[in-house]
């Protein structure tokens, strides 16, 4: 479209609620469908191949790095085991495993899907990946005074987003000792809101989905 710099973006890393609520999609650990969780059709990867797959190691670091899952180990160990005699299809058989390796206690805590099913979207998906490209291609073309706010549902996504704004805004990294900066560090604007910002009381009695939603803000500078 010709367009080479803009004034705002925003990023709402929502998942969207009709493609979560629908069964079929495979991303509900509620209802049963098959293993599937791809939001885009055309990807070669699904939940089914991550779960019948990928080995415990790998199975085992991504329910704890996407999902920061405390029994991964537990929970990545039943999978393998029950795949040496079946593959496994569907999503509620996949809750039943999941619900077999870990405490009873656990269960009464939270859903205990809940987790590993978030890091196999991510996976499938490489929402992380991609959004943290994304992240970094829309600061630079930012136009001066132009923002970027960014709102996120999960700490991984939060932290990402904090991070690169981090490296964005730049910092010295000279000894404390000399008199004036040489280090020359390059900075592409300023952090607007150091704490994120929440919805309100009202808003989290009205919308459920948005008690974990946190925005960010950064600006760009001239340079």
């Amino acid at each position: 479209r010709g367009i080479t710099k803009v004034d705002g973006i925003l990023f709402d890393l929502g998942v969207s609620s009709p493609q979560l609520d629908n069964a079929y999609r495979g991303f509900s650990y509620h209802e049963d469908a098959k293993l599937d969780m791809r939001m885009d059709k055309d990807n070669p990867l699904s939940a089914y191949q991550v779960v019948n797959d990928y080995s415990e190691s790998d199975l085992i670091t991504i329910f704890y790095r996407y999902g920061e899952e405390r029994y991964s180990k537990s929970i990545a160990r039943k999978i393998v085991d029950y795949r040496k005699n079946k593959k496994i299809e569907t999503t509620l058989e996949l809750v039943e495993i999941i619900k077999s390796a870990v405490p009873e206690k656990y269960k009464r805590e939270t859903h205990p899907a809940k987790r590993c099913f978030q890091a196999i979207r991510i996976e499938v998906n490489k929402e992380l990946e991609v959004f943290e490209i994304a992240l970094k291609d829309a600061i630079e073309i930012l136009n001066t005074n132009g923002r970027i706010c960014v709102i996120t549902f999960h700490s991984l996504e939060d932290r990402a987003v904090k991070n690169a704004y981090i490296e964005a805004q730049g910092h010295c990294t000279c000894p404390k000792e000399l008199p004036y900066c040489v280090c020359n560090y390059k900075s592409y604007g300023k952090i607007i809101n150091k704490k994120p910002i929440e919805a309100t009381e009202q808003e989290k009695e009205e919308n459920s989905r948005s008690k974990s939603a946190k925005l960010r803000i950064f600006e760009r500078s001239e340079g």
